[in-house]
């Protein structure tokens, strides 16, 4: 090997992102999907599906999955579009992200394949909750409206839009939904929509909106400059990441007793 072609593999090695996880292969009937899966030290642990951005599962997510697994979960970055299909452009993402939001059917079903999946798995718990990012909040969403058994279902800086709302008592999961403030992709009356959906179906969510966060405020590749409508948000990604952890850990019952869940009247919208 010439000193260029070592030089070229060293630096390979070392921009290359290091994962603890790996590739998984599945299927949703024939399409062929390949999620990424991070494991648990422990046998056994719970299950926390994340759900990609619009541009398809990448290492922002599996970066997220390896958060997780440090915590003590299994975490699965799962694939909603198909293998190799990874939107490069904002226009080819939004036509794809756009195939599920106008079908949540589809939607439902590509989450449901990840679930069934995991499920049939021995060596992990039987517990599952599912997160997602920006598209794949929206979609972590529309698999709690689908009434999946997770037992919690959490947004970040999702779409809260839907086009099946949810059903009263569908929803059975507590939800938690971090949402930018001054997001302008999902204005005001999106928000408060979503509110009255969510407190006519009688599910259970708190709802944080950071001031000063646009879209994408835990995404560091979305640059610093709000006034795009997407940037990232150091103190909300920081404090959206705390509170999203204290919230699965309630949820997977792993501090023990922790009192009774918040009924549906006492949901909460708090402004940090």
């Amino acid at each position: 090997m010439s000193l260029r072609a070592l030089f070229v593999c060293l630096l390979c090695l070392i921009t290359a992102p290091a994962f603890a996880g790996e590739p998984l292969l599945y299927k949703d009937g024939d399409v062929q999907l390949e999620g990424y899966m991070a494991r648990a030290e422990k046998a056994g642990a719970p299950v926390v599906l994340i759900i990609h951005q619009w541009k398809g599962l990448g290492a922002y997510e599996k970066h997220r999955a390896d958060m997780l697994a440090a915590e003590g979960y299994n975490a699965f970055a799962i694939d909603m579009y198909g293998q190799g299909i990874r939107p490069q452009t904002q226009e080819d993402a939004g036509k794809q992200a756009g195939l599920y939001k106008s079908d949540p059917a589809l939607a439902r079903q590509r989450v449901k394949a990840a679930l069934d999946l995991v499920r049939s798995m021995s060596s992990v718990g039987p517990e599952i909750a599912v997160i997602g990012y920006c598209f794949g909040g929206t979609m972590a969403l529309e698999a709690a409206r689908a009434g999946s058994d997770l037992a919690a279902a959490i947004s970040f800086h999702g779409g809260l839009a839907t086009k099946e709302p949810a059903t009263p008592g569908a929803i059975t999961a507590p939800l938690m939904v971090h949402h930018g403030a001054d997001d302008p992709f999902v204005p005001a009356a999106e928000v408060a929509a979503f509110e009255q959906e969510i407190a006519a179906a009688g599910a259970q969510m708190t709802f944080y909106a950071y001031k000063g966060a646009v879209h994408s405020f835990t995404d560091k590749a979305a640059g610093t400059d709000p006034t795009t409508g997407a940037a990232y948000h150091e103190e909300a990604d920081v404090l959206s990441w705390q509170r999203s952890l204290s919230f699965l850990e309630k949820a997977f019952k792993k501090t023990g007793n922790e009192g009774p869940p918040p009924t549906p009247a006492e949901s909460l919208t708090k402004t940090p």
